[in-house]
């Protein structure tokens, strides 16, 4: 039987997207490769990020990470290979690094950041779904003398109490005990949040199925087969073949499906840790820690702490690499004072990321029932409730992308 909507992939893009085309009364299908149980989204920071938070291609990124080369802190790892598309994705990086382009940027973030808070606050008071949403502020600690201040060059002259705090030496201790005297600096953004990626995807999935979305697991799609400009059904690995009004390819960093349509998608995967453990309660931070020249997010949880990291390019490789994770815990270790990270849980996934971390979302422009809900890479959580809005808006209005003015704001199809 022919269905109404297919979500291809069960991430948090997906199922954001399921969510809001179920509230807007569509008949939706979930069909991921595995059972959307422990995937990349339960590995995530947490950290919903969207305010005063530079993305990754800024001014001086590159200097900067040489410098943490040098040093041997850099979080990022580049594994050099034959595959032309990462040279390709790595010169449109570095083109995103200027002024103009990290300001606007920053602007988008807010703005669709705040319509993800928004949704965010929703899900937990309206929908009843638990997923510890804190909306305590992003704390971000500087480690370098000259990155703290240029970041107080920026924040100095302006007078908005209710967006963040430059914090002293107390304020620091308060909010990180576990600290040593080596932190130069820190500032609260106090528009930002964090919350527990586990329990959020558990706890949407299970709405969402109570609510009457089907979910067909463990089902790979491997192709996707086109007639009069038409998706006319996807096939998966079992030989099931399903036909659909709509299909949202939300895959993460996996667009084999899109090469299927000749659509090259200009994103890479991007393998990042995480280490899960319990430390004593005295000395947890406060609300979630960006150590911003570590490229370290410390993220304090309901039972225990995660530390997130890496940016490494290149890689096939999905175990965990011990050495990675010594490196995460080097780092750290540095600006801390002693203690016992115990009941580690480590962790490693692939984030679909973009040149400018600017989302691919919109209509395929040769397919039109075929919409891409892709490339959120570090931000899936801060700005996946958006898109699953923007996505909905496309589906119910039967918009083209010119049609919709978030898609030309916010797509990294008309982003250059």
């Amino acid at each position: 039987m022919k269905k109404d909507v297919i979500v291809i992939g069960g991430g948090i893009v997906g199922l954001m997207c399921a969510y809001n085309l179920h509230k807007r009364g569509r008949q939706v299908t979930v069909i991921d490769e595995g059972t959307i149980e422990n995937a990349t989204s339960f590995g995530n920071a947490g950290l919903l990020s969207a305010f005063d938070k530079t993305p990754l291609s800024y001014p001086n990124v590159v200097s900067n990470t040489l410098k943490l080369m040098l040093k041997g802190q850099s979080p990022v790892i580049f594994h050099p290979g034959l595959d032309l598309k990462l040279y390709r994705w790595l010169y449109k990086f570095v083109q995103s690094a200027n002024e103009v382009r990290t300001k606007k940027t920053m602007m988008l973030f807010e703005k669709y950041g705040q319509i993800s808070l928004d949704i965010y606050k929703d899900l937990v008071y309206k929908e009843g779904i638990d997923f510890d949403f804190h909306h305590k502020g992003m704390l971000s600690v500087f480690t370098q003398k000259h990155t703290y201040k240029e970041k107080l060059e920026k924040y100095n002259y302006i007078d908005e109490e209710d967006r963040f705090e430059i914090f002293d030496e107390a304020k620091i201790k308060e909010y990180l005990p576990f600290a040593n005297d080596k932190i130069e600096g820190a500032i609260l953004f106090k528009k930002n949040a964090h919350i527990d990626p586990k329990k959020l995807m558990l706890g949407l999935k299970k709405y969402l199925k109570e609510s009457g979305v089907e979910f067909i697991l463990n089902e790979e799609i491997t192709d996707i087969k086109y007639e009069n400009n038409k998706v006319k059904y996807i096939l998966s690995q079992n030989r099931n073949f399903y036909e659909a009004e709509t299909f949202v390819m939300s895959t993460g960093y996996k667009t084999n499906l899109a090469k299927k349509g000749n659509k090259e998608l200009m994103l890479t995967p991007a393998k990042g840790y995480s280490i899960t453990f319990n430390m004593p309660k005295e000395l947890k931070p406060k609300t979630s820690t960006l150590f911003n020249d570590l490229f370290i997010v410390m993220t304090p949880r309901f039972n225990d702490v995660r530390l997130t990291s890496k940016l490494e390019l290149g890689s096939d490789d999905p175990t965990v690499v011990q050495r990675q994770i010594d490196s995460i815990k080097r780092n750290f270790k540095e600006y801390s004072i002693p203690f016992e990270m115990k009941d580690e849980v480590t962790w490693t996934g692939f984030r679909p990321l973009t040149p400018n971390d600017i989302p691919l979302i919109g209509r395929d422009e040769n397919y039109s029932n075929l919409i891409y809900a892709m490339g959120l890479g570090w931000l899936g959580m801060t700005f996946a409730p958006s898109i699953g809005e923007i996505i909905g808006d496309l589906v119910e209005f039967n918009q083209t992308n010119a049609k919709n003015d978030d898609i030309l704001l916010f797509s990294g199809f008309y982003q250059y």
